[in-house]
């Protein structure tokens, strides 16, 4: 099918922005700006479209490794980490790296990511120094800190403190060549409009190179399983969720005898079902004691951000039901949206199962994981009173009894 890198990538960095706000209390669509910021000093420099691409991609993708729960065993204290304990941890470079090394870019960049925290002269992470640090690492770490002192909506004279800060930081963070290029930006009046959180969604889609491709399901089923790995290891709890529905969506498409087409749509459904939970506070995630309403609520809110991520994404149209509807039930009593049973296609309501059988059968901070005769009686309990798909949990049952 004709796959949009960039629909694609725009539309779950929306997502990657909460992990953000969750660890380092930044506003969102810091990803977004970043990856502006970093195509202008790009042309400024000269790159290549392909180069271009890249960039932006990469740092939308920068932090990444922020979801990752073990950044909280690497850092001192009592976890009241401050605003920027987390990117003083080089674990979110090398965890970063390593959750994009399948993603398709055009040039086949290295290390951007582990070493987006280097700094020109060698004060970063790894010791790295002038041209030894990767190029387009050098213009996201130039970004990122131009980013992270302009705040969009704050009053107050945003050109002079760039520009006041472009010259400490010359020759010590970023190069000669791209200190001139942030002075060039810093002085753009015509940029400031685009970087506001209103404007920032349609900048960036249109100043990215547009690489549309054609794109098998499976090959498209690669990349989601990147953010698959990125969602399920913002929680110890939820390490293997993703990854382990996709595993029995696949089993029961089998099962049922689904071309692989419909397949392949169930496992990225089921891939990306839970995207939306990177806005959820590991607080909440982690609780280990029953949730009050009011964190409930905010758990509720991830499906809602999981479709509001996916449905831009052009071919998705199953795909973000399937996945955006795994929280829904029958008798209408299902969130966020109350749909009832006629509005919920079979492979909603089959998601809805697996993903409740998933969660039953996985550790949890407040109980231990349940064995497959315990799950089917909870789903058999919910079937009977009209929650769920009895026909499905019948499936369910005998396809999941002998394990997978």
């Amino acid at each position: 099918m004709k796959f949009s890198l960039n629909n694609f990538l725009i539309s779950v960095s929306f997502a990657l922005d909460f992990v953000e706000m969750d660890r380092l209390g930044k506003q969102s669509n810091h990803g977004k700006r970043t990856a502006f910021i970093a195509l202008y000093l790009g042309r400024e420099l000269g790159l290549s479209k392909e180069e271009l691409y890249d960039t932006a991609a990469l740092a939308m993708l920068h932090d990444n490794g922020l979801s990752e729960s073990s950044l909280y065993e690497v850092l001192p204290g009592d976890g009241d980490f401050s605003v920027n304990d987390f990117e003083r941890s080089k674990a979110h470079c090398v965890i970063g790296e390593k959750n994009i090394k399948d993603y398709p870019f055009l040039t086949n960049p290295e290390n951007v990511i582990l070493y987006h925290h280097e700094r020109y002269n060698g004060s970063g992470f790894f010791g790295l120094s002038g041209n030894d640090i990767p190029l387009i690492s050098q213009i996201i770490a130039a970004a990122d800190g131009f980013e992270d002192r302009y705040q969009p909506g704050e009053k107050g004279d945003w050109k002079e403190v760039l520009l006041q800060w472009i010259k400490e930081m010359d020759g010590k963070m970023f190069s000669k060549d791209l200190g001139i290029a942030l002075r060039t930006m810093a002085v753009d009046s015509s940029i400031w409009d685009k970087l506001t959180d209103d404007t920032i969604g349609k900048a960036i889609s249109e100043e990215i190179p547009v690489f549309d491709c054609h794109l098998s399901l499976e090959e498209i089923h690669k990349i989601t399983k990147i953010f698959s790995r990125i969602i399920d290891s913002k929680s110890h709890f939820t390490k293997r969720h993703s990854s382990g529905l996709a595993e029995k969506a696949a089993a029961m498409a089998d099962y049922y005898g689904k071309d692989s087409e419909e397949k392949t749509k169930l496992v990225i459904a089921a891939d990306l079902h839970d995207l939306g939970k990177l806005a959820v506070p590991n607080s909440i995630l982690d609780c280990p004691r029953a949730l009050t309403d009011k964190e409930f609520k905010i758990v509720k809110k991830h499906v809602y951000y999981t479709r509001v991520a996916l449905e831009t994404i052009s071919g998705f149209e199953d795909i973000t039901e399937w996945a955006a509807n795994h929280h829904e039930k029958l008798n209408g009593k299902g969130y966020p949206f109350g749909k009832t049973g006629d509005e919920l296609d079979f492979n909603s309501r089959l998601m809805g199962c697996l993903d409740i059988y998933q969660a039953l059968t996985e550790e949890r901070p407040y109980r231990k994981g349940m064995s497959h005769g315990e799950a089917m009686k909870v789903l058999g309990n919910m079937a009977e009173i009209g929650m769920i798909d009895g026909g499905i949990v019948r499936d369910v049952d005998r396809g999941f009894e002998g394990g997978i």
